[in-house]
Order: C-alpha cells, then structure tokens, then sequence
C-alpha cells in the first residue's frame, strides 16, 4: 500500500525524490509531515489550470486530488491519471466517479486487477465530450466499450496505439470523426474491433494489416473511401494478411477502386466479406473461390463489371450472396452446388438467356431475385415448387408465355413479382395459393377481363409484428412507461437489432420473430442480466441497405427500471457480439438508444481504510485543504465565472419563446473564441452568404476540416426555436444525403451552426445559373434521387420519423461531386403518434411548396414533404422557380400537358438543357411521378420510399446505373463563378393559420 502512495504522489510533482523525501515509511509520518510529502502549492494549482472544466467538476477535482494526497487507495497512479483526463474532456461523467480510488470504491464501468484498470464499458451511457489522449496512462487496459454514446465526439486520439494489452475496442454508434489512426495498427493483441455507425473519413489504414490476432473488424456505415489496402514487396502492410479474421464489414462507405485480387487468398478464414454500397469498380476477383469458409458474401450496390468469376462455385459453405446493382455481365456460372438460402443478382447486365436451369435446384433458397437482368422465354413451373422458396422476383425483364406456377408450389411462398415482362396468361394452379402475384406492367393486365384482378393490382407490403402479452392482460401504464409482455409496466432500455445479411424474405412470418424473441431471453438468463422479458416489435427493411431490423425492448426485473449498470451490461453484450443471434438474422449489429430513467445511482459517499488510518489528524487536514482551497478559489474567479458560461444553456430558458433547452446527441459545442479563431475573428474575407438568418462564414478547424458558419444577427434571439431544432434533429441524424452538423455555438447572445462545408451551393443557384453550374438531364435526375434518399431517411429510419417541412430547391446543397445534401432543419418537426400519422401545428414553409392540404387543415404528414418534392422535380425538369411572374408551376404544367403527344406537350416550359437530349428517355415518367407527388389528397400521393425506387426505374429506362458516380457529367460556364450555399435564402411562410382558403398564385 505504501508503494502505491508513492506513486501516485509522482503523478503531482515534476521532481519525486525531492518533494517525498526519504524515510517516509508509515502512513502516519506522511500524514504528519506534509512538508516532506506535498509537492509546492503551485504545481497542485497548474495541474488543476489545465482542466479546463466546468465549475463544480473544478470543485471536485480539487477535492479528488487531496483525497489521493491523504488517503491509501487501491488504484494505479497511471490508471487515475488517465481516467482523469477521460473527465477533463467528457461533460457528463457517470455519477459513480466521485473519489479518488476507482478499484476501490468500484466505479462505475469500472473493471480492475490488481490495483490496475483493466476494463473500461460505458456502453449506453449518455457520455458526452472527446475521448482523452491521456488515455494511454491505462497502460493494462484489455477492454475499451464506449458505444452508443452518440454525445461521444471528436476524434481518436493517435495515443490509442499504445494500448498494448487491448483486446476489444468497441466505438459504435457515436458521432466519431476525422481519420481512423494508423496507431491502432499496434495493438497486435486486438481480436474485436467495431467502429461502425460513425463519420469516420479518409482510408482504411494500412496498418490494420498488423492486427495478426482479430476476428471481428466492422468499419461500415462511416465515410471510409479510397482504394482497399492490401500487401506489397515494398513491405507495405494490408487487409490480406489478417488471417485471423472471420469478419470484413465494410458496408456503407464510399470505397472506391478495385476489389484487389490479393484481398482472398487460400490462408483465410473469413466467414462474412461485407462491401455493399461502396463505389467499387472493375471485376470481382477470381481469388473469391480460394476462402471456402465463406458463409456470406455482399457486393451489392457498387460499380462492379465483368462476368461473376465460375471459382465461386467453389464455395460450398456459401448460403448469401447479393450481387444486385452492379454492371456485372456474361452468363451466371451454375450455383447449384452451393447451400444458397438468398441469393440477388438483380439489376445487373447478364447476357440475354432463360431462367438459368440450375434456379430450379436450390434446394434451401428462401429468397430468389433475378429481376432486371434481360431474362426471356418461358418461365419454368419447377421452380414455384422448391421446397423453402418464400419470394421469387423476375421483375423488370423480357419473360414471355403464360405464367404457370403449377399446383406442387411450396407452402411458404410469399410472393411471386413478375411485373413489366411480356406475361400473356396466368395459370394459378391450385387455388389455395396464398402467395401474392404481382402481374402489373404485361399484356395480361391490359385485357378487360384481367386488368381489374388483384394480380394486376398495385400492391403495398406492410410489415407489422409486436410481441403478444404472455397470457395475461396488458396494463394501461402511467408517463413513458410500458407494459411489458408479462403485463408489468416498466421503462425498457429499447434499441434496433439490424442484420446486414438475411436468409428469408417473408417478414409476415411471426415465426422468425418469436425465434429472435426466445433467443434473447434464453440469453439474459444466461449472462444473469437484470431483465424480465424482452419484446420485439416494428420490423423494417431498409430498400435503400437492403439491411433488416426490428426493435428491440428490455425489460427490467425486481424493479420499474434499470440502473445504470443493467443499461450497459446488456449494451456491451450486444455490442461485443457475446448474444448469438439466430442464424437466419446473423451477422447483426446493435445500436442502442438513450436510457433516461435509471434508478439506483450510486451513493457518492464512500469509506476508506485510509481514511480511518488517517482520522487521528483529520482536523489538521481539514485546515490544509480548507486554507489551499480559499486561495485556490480567489485566484480562479474570473476562470470560474468562464467556467460557467461554457454550458451553452445555461440560460436558455430565460427566453420563454423557445421552451426547454435542447436534447442533444453528439454535436459539437463551440465556444465563441474558437469559432473567431477559425474565421480570423469573422472577416469579411470570411463571408460566404448571408440572409434573413444573419451571415455564413467559411472556417478551417485545428483538424484542417473546412466547416461552414451560420452566425445569426449580433444579438439577436430571433429564430432560437428554429436554432434549437435544427441542432437537435441534425445531431441525431446521419445519411450522406443529409447536411451533416458538426456543432454549434450559443455563447454571449450569439447563435451559430457549424456545418460541413458543402461547395458548389444549392441547387436554386445551379438551376438559375447564379453558380455557374449546368446540370445535364441525367445529373438533374441524380440530384433528384440523392434528395429523395435523404427524405426517405428521415420519414423512414429516423426514430421518431421526421418532416423536413420545408424542401425546396435552395435547401438541397450539392457538394464538390455534386451529390445533392438536404439542409436546414429549422421547421422540421418529429412525428412522435405515428399511430396518428400527423402533427397538428401552425402552418409553416415557403410560398410556392406548401402542401395546400397541410395549409387548410394544419395537419402536417410525410406527404406534406412529398407534396414539396413533387415541386422540387417539377422546378428540376423546368428549371423555373414554384412561383414566377405570377404563375404557379404545377398549375403550368397541368395545363399544358397532353399525353397523346410528344414529351407531353411540354416542350415550351421545359428547361432548355432537357430539350437538349433528343427524345430523353424517362422524361414521361419523371413528370408522371411529379404529378402524383402534388396530388390535392395526401392519400393520394406515394411515399418517399416508392418515389425513390421510381427514381431508379427511371434512371435504369435511361440506360443509367443509380449507384454511378460517373455515369453522367456537368459543364461550367467559362466565366462563371462559384458562389455559395448558405446565402440568398428566400422567403418562408411562418404566419398563424389563415381564417380564410388561401389558394396558392
């Protein structure tokens, strides 16, 4: 024990020999010789000038320090020290943290061996701050769990790497940014690395390479790019060598380049390689065939060409496969050796043939999706009658002859799509089929005597499943509680369960969910997690991932709801893959959400054997601190009151105009000085727009990121509800078609948004010219896919979902690839009753895209903001503002429009450089779809997920591949130039509702 004090003794003083002094060999002479003991009061108080910290975390971190002067811990010096600089930088810490001896007094997440930390899970834990280079002090450190602390930010400090003991890292599903650190390519002990669900940018890090011992590697969902690194002779490290690793996701970034050869080679053991919605180009790689452990394979949604190499028959341990939404060519080699239970080779560019023969062998497939691929011919009865077989699609092709789905068809089918194809007849067999057949788009359907039937009918698929009560009655519960399954009203600890490969397709199928359900509970008994029962409930798949998920809810035992600790164990088992999920749902990953009800916070007052040890000069103490904590306090006045001010709102609610203060999920709070800093104190030089809002002005962070800062008028409070729901919608959002916040300033009456600098403005100023931008047909198109994506997002995956409530052309930002970003927030309200399925508020917007239904009735829906795109698409074909001279444009193109005639008689209000194509392909379509978007009725009009697989029909009519980047290009007028997005904002709507119908002009 007195080693120990000794030690942490030299963690406050630069010279330990002199200042401990020597023959210091009890506990009671160090108490009663200070003098010996304590380093010089100066450098206690510029150790504590380096916390920069809010004023009662100074208060506490004064008296944390002399309690590890006068009181034996069990604690490592190095392992305090680091876990004090984790507080210095975090704004919230767990409550637990309130003395000096973290094994000792068992803090929080806390795991120690011998006096060292050696585990840190925080999973769930609504931490918020940076993480602390200082880190590096917890030098045993084996487990390091910080996911789902979405207030998490910033980035990973390069320090990490000297973590050498580092088994699990575990950093999902918070708001990281910047580089993934080369460093973490020394931790060569790590087996389990998950830093999924982020914004990480730049390049897989070579160094990965050197991680000889992990199986788990999950960098997806961030904005990872550039090529794959693999080996060289040069001694360059890469991917290939990693052996060890049973799991590659790399989904959902924007990796470009090739899939290189040597990425697979014979000496691997993967079982998941996961590229799917990447920017990948060129051919997949014959050296595939060599991993034959492969269990799972996703190349689906990048810019891949070439033939499907015949070495991936050698897979036999294959049961997923997606290729869909590529260029891929040539003749799909014979699969039926392999054990596919999915498979989807849709949207590619396969040479024209039948139904390749070996389809109609898969005897485990549950899902078959060969549409748009140039099939023709007949298609085969054999195989409606594979035994497991739930959906077949043969959609988008040239089929032709009778559809005959004989009377031996399996009983799990779900669902037969053979729309758009040349289907002449329908043999339906037994008529005890509950199949659904969707025959739209053929001959068949143009026959009087069909076209009324249900199979030519168009069809919505609703998924809805919530687990049942376990025999007995549900409770009617009180405030946000819930009744449980065994009828107890509680406060679950909720979150998504998300698989990222599936091998069934027909979600009606309770059975999949009741499986899921008993898994978890046969789970949680297992680990002796705090939970009684668990609850599955609104399953969603995702048409733009193609990845499934469900809700999960967790509900606590003995008690109405968790404490903190029960939140993180049951995140950190899910997090860490320790629960076993379902093969039909595996690989999955968790993402947990906020748990605001915790019970039982730790007591802050703690006992100590020093602290009895040293009760005999207690008072004496007491006078040493209470004289260095007067003197300590008058020379950190001014710092103090500074201190104070860093809450950013802290006096919010003296405005009475803009309710409570915001709920924030990982944005970044600026201070004043920082942001004068990194715009040279606001210079004109700095300004980039301005509008009714106030000034924007272009800043470079100490990172180098280039961010964009949206200042409102010195002083003013106006518009601070629109301030506060912009933070608080776009901190918790994340899609790349969506303007990405990287934080926020309210400081000393000022009010200002950080957001990612987006460079080639909006997309009002692209269509007018003022940006000196033309976009072609195709790129108009692509813009209006990308806007649609990030709608579909918010209506669809945002939880609750969002109305944007404003969508218009200058609120779609294009950046420097002219990917379109929808921005600004500021009326966008959360549909929290989706039973309801709309918000009664006061109608706001811009004169010209209001819905006319939202404007009589003040009930805002979804379809409030497709009735705004349907503007948008309208504005995009004719390159003419909503309202202009008087005109209303919708009315415009109603009245000039004829279908019996050429491009719909529109050639007069189209926009010249749509006319510039001859005859340009889809154009009919696009303005169809417009026109149902602006239908009068709500319920009339399609949904944001339907409009964005119309996008992609269209374009796919257009000889265009949705997920290109290169498949169009855009011309700059000579003497244009650019100008940017934030200024020139136009007039919005913001009034109390009209006693009188007001028609739009």
């Amino acid at each position: 024990m007195h080693k120990e004090k000794v030690s942490i003794f030299q963690f406050f003083t630069s010279d330990p020999e002199t200042r401990i002094g020597k023959g210091t060999n009890s506990t009671i002479q160090i108490l009663f010789f200070p003098s010996c003991l304590m380093p010089p009061f100066t450098d206690i108080l510029g150790f504590l000038s380096k916390f920069h910290v809010y004023k009662e975390r100074k208060l506490f971190l004064l008296i944390l320090l002399f309690q590890v002067l006068f009181v034996a811990a069990r604690t490592s010096s190095d392992d305090f020290k680091g876990l004090a600089g984790l507080i210095e930088n975090w704004n919230q810490k767990p409550p637990s943290w309130v003395d000096s001896d973290p094994c000792g007094s068992n803090w929080e997440g806390i795991g120690c061996k011998d006096s060292r930390v050696v585990s840190i899970k925080l999973s769930g834990m609504k931490i918020s701050g940076r993480l602390s280079p200082e880190i590096e002090s917890i030098s045993e450190l084996e487990i390091l769990d910080l996911s789902f602390n979405r207030g998490l930010t910033g980035t990973i400090p390069d320090e990490i790497g000297n973590l050498k003991n580092l088994d699990t890292l575990i950093l999902a599903g918070c708001s990281l940014f910047g580089p993934i650190p080369a460093s973490i390519g020394s931790l060569q002990n790590l087996t389990f690395l998950a830093l999924n669900w982020n914004q990480f940018s730049g390049g897989i890090p070579r160094t990965l390479g050197n991680l000889s011992k992990i199986e788990w590697l999950d960098l997806s969902d961030n904005q990872l790019e550039g090529a794959i690194p693999v080996s060289n002779d040069q001694g360059l490290l890469g991917l290939d060598l990693l052996h060890t690793a049973r799991h590659f996701h790399f989904g959902n970034n924007r990796l470009s380049g090739r899939i290189p050869a040597k990425l697979f080679n014979a000496n691997m053991k993967l079982l998941h390689v996961l590229l799917d919605n990447n920017r990948l180009t060129d051919s997949i790689p014959a050296s595939l065939g060599l991993v034959n452990t492969l269990e799972a394979v996703r190349f689906d949604r990048n810019q891949l060409f070439g033939p499907v190499p015949p070495s991936i028959t050698n897979l036999r341990n294959l049961t997923e496969l997606y290729l869909s939404d590529n260029n891929l060519n040539g003749f799909l080699p014979d699969l039926s050796g392999l054990r596919l239970t999915y498979l989807d080779v849709s949207t590619n560019n396969f040479t024209s043939s039948g139904i390749p023969p070996w389809a109609s062998t898969l005897q485990f497939i549950t899902t078959l999706n060969l549409g748009n691929i140039t099939l023709k011919d007949e298609i085969p009865v054999s195989l409606f009658s594979l035994p497991n077989l739930e959906t077949v699609s043969l959609r988008d092709n040239k089929l032709t002859g009778d559809l005959d789905i004989g009377n031996s068809f399996s009983n799990r089918l779900q669902s037969i799509d053979v729309e758009n194809n040349g289907i002449d007849g329908f043999n339906q067999g037994n008529s005890q089929i509950r199949a659904a057949v969707l025959l739209r788009g053929n001959p068949i359907c143009i026959q009087k005597e069909d076209r009324e039937k249900i199979y030519c009918q168009e069809r919505q698929s609703n998924i809805s499943y919530s687990t049942p009560p376990n025999n007995c009655s549900p409770l009617l519960c009180i405030s946000n509680q819930l009744s449980s399954p065994n009828c107890k009203c509680a406060y679950p600890y909720t979150g998504t369960l998300n698989s990222r490969v599936l091998s069934f397709s027909n979600f009606g199928n309770t059975s999949y969910y009741v499986a899921i359900e008993q898994s978890l509970i046969i789970f949680v008994r297992s680990q002796n997690l705090p939970v009684d029962s668990v609850s599955v409930s609104n399953p969603v798949k995702n048409s733009s991932t193609e990845y499934f998920y469900v809700t999960i809810s967790f509900f606590p035992s003995q008690q109405d709801r968790f404490n903190r600790t029960g939140v993180s164990s049951i995140a950190f088992a899910l997090a860490n893959q320790i629960y076993k999920a379902p093969a039909f749902f595996s690989p999955y990953f968790f993402i947990g959400d906020d748990y605001q009800y915790n019970a039982g916070e730790p007591s802050k007052k703690t006992s100590h054997a020093g602290v009895i040890a040293g009760a005999g000069v207690g008072v004496f103490v007491f006078l040493v601190i209470a004289v260095l904590a007067g003197i300590y306090a008058y020379r950190q006045k001014k710092q103090a009151q500074t201190a104070m001010d860093m809450n950013p709102f802290i006096n919010w609610e003296l405005n009475k105009n803009v309710g409570a203060a915001p709920q924030l999920k990982g944005a970044r709070w600026f201070s004043l000085e920082e942001l004068k800093k990194y715009t040279n104190n606001f210079s004109d030089a700095n300004a980039v727009g301005s509008g009714g809002y106030g000034k924007v002005y272009q800043g470079v962070l100490t990172t180098g990121e280039l961010v964009a800062i949206k200042r409102a008028g010195q002083g003013s409070m106006q518009g601070a509800l629109e301030f506060k729901t912009e933070i608080e919608l776009l901190s918790r959002v994340h899609h790349k078609n969506l303007v990405n916040l990287v934080g926020f300033c309210f400081e000393k009456g000022e009010q200002m948004l950080v957001y990612e600098y987006i460079a080639n403005g909006t997309l009002m100023d692209s269509l007018s010219g003022k940006s000196g931008i033309k976009l072609n047909c195709m790129k108009r198109i692509k813009v209006a896919l990308g806007a649609a994506q990030g709608l579909a997002y918010l209506h669809e995956l945002a939880d609750p979902p969002i109305i944007h409530r404003d969508i218009k052309s200058s609120n779609i930002l294009l950046d420097d690839h002219l990917n379109p970003k929808v921005s600004d927030f500021g009326l966008s309200k959360l549909l929290v009753d989706s039973e309801r399925g709309h918000v009664t508020t006061q109608v706001k917007g811009t004169m010209g895209y209001l819905d006319p239904e939202y404007y009589m009735t003040q009930q805002l829906t979804e379809k409030s903001d497709v009735y705004s795109f349907g503007v948008l698409l309208l504005e995009l074909i004719t390159g003419r503002k909503p309202i202009e001279q008087g005109k209303y444009i919708v009315r415009e193109v109603v009245r000039e429009m004829d279908k019996s005639k050429d491009l719909y008689n529109l050639q007069e209000i189209l926009d010249p450089c749509i006319t510039e194509v001859t005859n340009p392909k889809g154009l009919e379509k696009f303005v169809d779809l417009a026109l149902s978007c602006v239908k009068e009725y709500a319920a009339e009009r399609p949904s944001m997920a339907e409009i964005v697989k119309e996008i992609e029909n269209i374009m796919e009519l257009a000889g265009l591949n949705p997920t290109s980047e290169s498949a169009t290009t855009t011309e700059t007028f000579e003497d244009a130039s650019l100008r940017h997005p934030y200024g020139n904002e136009d007039f919005k709507y913001s009034g109390v509702f009209p006693s009188a119908k007001v028609e739009p002009q």
